[in-house]
């Protein structure tokens, strides 16, 4: 199975470089989160360099606040630049998440 990984992600690398530039971070989120938090989460949005991630709750909010760096650095490394200098997770009843939809 290791030795699959690269080419898995070339796969990846390849379709997501496909779509639109403005698109391919909110593609990339859910390949770096993994299929568990992508069923929970949604990106919405990239903005001056925000991803903006909408959550089910703010006890989402502050456990996937842990992996920030692992999902900056996942999601820069898919789309082949340093796009996404920040990851904010909305909780989905607040209001800012409600402005973005």
């Amino acid at each position: 199975m290791l030795r699959a990984k690269p080419t898995l992600e070339r796969i990846v690398v390849e379709q997501l470089r496909r779509a639109p530039a403005s698109e391919q971070p909110l593609l990339a989120w859910s390949v770096v989160c993994g299929k568990t938090v992508a069923e929970k989460t949604s990106a919405k949005s990239l903005s001056a360099g925000e991803l903006l991630v909408v959550v089910p709750d703010r006890g989402w909010q502050k456990e996937l606040t842990s992996f920030l760096p692992q999902y900056l650095a996942g999601i820069n490394r898919l789309v082949g630049k340093n796009v996404v200098q920040r990851i904010t997770f909305v909780p989905a009843d607040s209001k800012k998440s409600s402005n973005k939809e």
